[in-house]
């Protein structure tokens, strides 16, 4: 039996562990025919364990997700987790239109850190208040939860759930999710140390991130920039895709999905970034799978 399998048209059994992308994409949202086939919307995964629904971020792509739960519950209570990783604009800028939290009887925890000495409620709050939006945070009839992140680790339902601090500007984390079976990894937005400028601080070691994804199922990673764009952005806290390669073999991943695709990237500078990772994969001696993230692409791990 394949470990995973990516086929959006059907529902894989409620036992396993299923990942949905609504959002693929960094920065800014990228909408247009050149981006039409992996997309233009910023960060959003959803995961699924039986009965336990989280969200990966709230960039663009929730908006997407809340419909597609709106038609999917029918009227019936939504309990979802919110995890961010941080509050830059395409991590949250889908919030405000989240539909169920404009349901009265719907549950919403969010839980994140800071990027700031003011608290996450605060930061999502100011991007609803007048006159940037016309409903206020406050006004949402959903019962909502906003929290700092708890020690790792920590439970959501059954999955249990590991935060770990990464190399991007302001306070960032990247996450490793476990059932009893199978575990998944997501870091949208992290810069291995060895790239950093000797002025930036190295909050996250290569060898303390490669033994924190060690196995992992499905890796969910950050490869901004190719080698020619990165020399440009070094510092910028995105990571580089051959590093990424690199440290995804060694750190024996199965599965590497390229993530938070360059709102300059169109769709068949993807395809060859993915070419070249693939090829990269091959030549390090490796058997892990490489893809590159969709949006409406579903994997299921069982």
């Amino acid at each position: 039996m394949k470990r995973s399998r990516s086929n959006p048209a059907r529902t894989p059994s409620e036992n396993a562990l299923q990942v949905r992308f609504w959002g693929v994409r960094g920065s800014i949202p990228t909408p247009g025919r050149s981006t039409l086939r992996h997309g233009g919307n910023t960060s959003c995964v959803e995961v699924r364990w039986r009965k336990t629904l989280i969200a990966l971020d709230a960039g663009t792509g929730i908006r997407m997700l809340g419909s597609r739960l709106g038609e999917e519950f029918r009227g019936r209570a939504i309990d979802l987790t919110l995890l961010l990783t941080h509050t830059h604009w395409d991590h949250i800028q889908g919030f405000p239109f989240f539909r169920p939290a404009y349901k009265a009887k719907n549950r919403i925890t969010v839980l994140g850190g800071h990027g700031t000495k003011r608290g996450i409620r605060d930061l999502l709050n100011d991007q609803m208040e007048s006159p940037f939006f016309p409903v206020g945070l406050r006004d949402l009839p959903s019962s909502i939860s906003i929290r700092p992140l708890p020690p790792s680790p920590f439970f959501i339902g059954e999955i249990r759930v590991e935060a770990i601090r990464v190399n991007h500007p302001g306070f960032c984390v990247g996450y490793r999710l476990f059932t009893p079976e199978r575990s998944i990894a997501y870091f949208p937005d992290n810069e291995l140390a060895k790239r950093l400028t000797p002025q930036t601080p190295v909050r996250l070691t290569d060898e303390r991130l490669r033994e924190f994804i060690r196995g992992v199922d499905l890796l969910i990673m950050d490869t901004q920039y190719d080698r020619s764009s990165y020399a440009d952005h070094a510092g910028w806290g995105h990571g580089c895709l051959d590093d990424v390669v690199r440290l995804a073999t060694a750190a024996e991943a199965r599965r590497l999905c390229l993530f938070h695709h360059d709102p300059e990237h169109d769709d068949a500078k993807i395809d060859l970034m993915l070419k070249h990772a693939r090829d990269l994969t091959r030549r390090l001696g490796s058997g892990m799978r490489v893809s590159a993230a969709k949006e409406g692409a579903v994997l299921a791990f069982s």
